[in-house]
């Protein structure tokens, strides 16, 4: 919604102010499906040339994505910590009835109750994994954390590559209007016998190619790969909070305080308060 309106309201800005102080629209709509077809082609092709066939398959759902907005939000880190809390438990009590949820998670009961979790594969891999790890004694709290570092590193890396790559997209933007404005002064020299004023409308022509190469790199490319790669980081934020209540619970703190852990180390924005989860596992521990 945010991103709709701020892509609304920038170019009502810059195309009223500009029609606003006397400039004539008839001048850069004649040449926009022109400049367009230079700079817009020119950029998805080079786009295509610089980007794996991952980061190109991708790369739609990436930009739907930066317009909905972060896929966890508060609800989904406080059934997490839910999640995490049944699973530790279970681990402490009984880990032979634990292998029957981590090895297969679509028919564990546990998992059920928590469906967005359960449609999310990297995470339920995660805690399956790292569960599983724990049961076969690999258990060094250090050795844990750095394992879960790295892979959750690798996740990040996978994740930017598409706001990297739009990102070096906004970058070449400017350097291809100039391409399509010396173009424009190609032609218009090819034309250097016409009356002043069609010379005129040619110039003009031509330099709406720098101005469309300026204004889509800063003002909607560059804004997008920044949207996207905030999005990209705070639902990291999920994988961190899995991180943390597992290094807690293998330096064998409470499962309470485990989870505790976890919940201090999500955003402010989606962090569920104490009393919430504190509720939330009361219910739990009851239905038991």
């Amino acid at each position: 919604m945010f991103g709709v309106l701020g892509i609304v309201l920038t170019l009502v800005m810059v195309f009223g102010g500009y029609a606003l102080s006397g400039g004539k629209m008839g001048v850069i709509l004649h040449a926009l499906p022109f400049e367009m077809m230079i700079i817009g082609g020119a950029a998805v092709g080079s786009y295509i040339l610089s980007n794996s066939g991952a980061v190109l398959k991708h790369t739609g759902p990436a930009l739907v994505r930066a317009f909905k907005g972060p896929v966890w939000q508060a609800g989904d880190h406080e059934d997490l910590l839910c999640l995490m809390f049944q699973l530790l438990r279970l681990a402490r009590s009984n880990p032979v009835e634990l292998e029957e949820h981590i090895e297969n998670p679509e028919s564990s009961e546990i998992f059920k109750i928590y469906p967005r979790i359960l449609a999310h594969h990297e995470a339920v891999s995660i805690i399956a994994d790292t569960l599983r790890s724990t049961s076969l004694n690999y258990d060094d709290p250090y050795q844990v954390e750095d394992v879960l570092g790295k892979r959750i590193a690798l996740i990040r890396e996978e994740q930017m590559h598409v706001p990297h790559a739009l990102q070096s997209m906004a970058d070449a933007l400017p350097a291809l209007g100039i391409v399509a404005a010396v173009l424009g002064v190609i032609k218009t020299m090819g034309s250097i016998d016409k009356p002043p004023e069609v010379l005129g409308e040619m110039i003009g022509s031509a330099l709406v190619g720098t101005f469309l190469g300026v204004f889509l790199a800063y003002g909607l490319v560059a804004p997008l790969a920044q949207r996207l790669g905030d999005v990209c980081k705070h639902d990291m934020s999920f994988f961190d909070v899995i991180k943390s209540v597992m290094v807690a619970s293998l330096h064998q703190h409470a499962t309470n305080l485990c989870v505790e852990v976890g919940r201090q180390s999500a955003p402010e924005d989606v962090r569920p308060s104490f009393v919430t989860l504190e509720n939330a596992l009361r219910d739990i521990k009851r239905a038991a």
